[in-house]
């Protein structure tokens, strides 16, 4: 059973957390060139991806629930499961400004160009990032 959990988690990571960051990553620049059919695209990879990568977090519970030996209550457990907390706040805020700036974009005023939201995007993609490269070394490198 835990071998296939195990599984479930890694695959979970490495299909749903890599396409998420890359979409984020590049919604900046679709908000930069004002496509909005690409940018409403981005925004519904970005909200797919960003529920996938709660199978991430459950299939990693479960699998600490049956490895059991207290792995749950060991620091750089609970700090990675703090982390994909906030990275998934986050993603729901890069949601958001994805919404607003498809919404910017889409309206006759040319006034709003989205500016903030993209900076915005920008600077949690980036941090989201960062997250998701912490939580790897926190699985990779335990220490006691």
């Amino acid at each position: 059973m835990s071998s296939l959990l195990l599984w479930l988690h890694i695959g979970f990571a490495i299909f749903t957390i890599g396409p998420v960051t890359a979409a984020t990553m590049a919604a900046p620049r679709v908000i930069r060139n004002k496509n909005v059919s690409a940018l409403q695209f981005v925004q519904r990879l970005t909200r797919i991806y960003s529920l996938g990568t709660l199978g991430v977090f459950v299939f990693g519970l479960a699998l600490g629930a049956v490895i059991g030996q207290g792995l749950l209550g060991k620091w750089y457990m609970t700090a990675s499961m703090t982390l994909f907390i906030v990275a998934a706040v986050l993603l729901v805020i890069i949601d958001r400004d994805l919404r607003t700036a498809v919404r910017a974009l889409s309206s006759e005023s040319a006034e709003d160009d989205a500016k903030v939201q993209n900076g915005r995007i920008a600077a949690i993609s980036g941090l989201l990032s960062v997250i998701w490269l912490v939580i790897l070394f926190l699985m990779v490198v335990p220490t006691g």
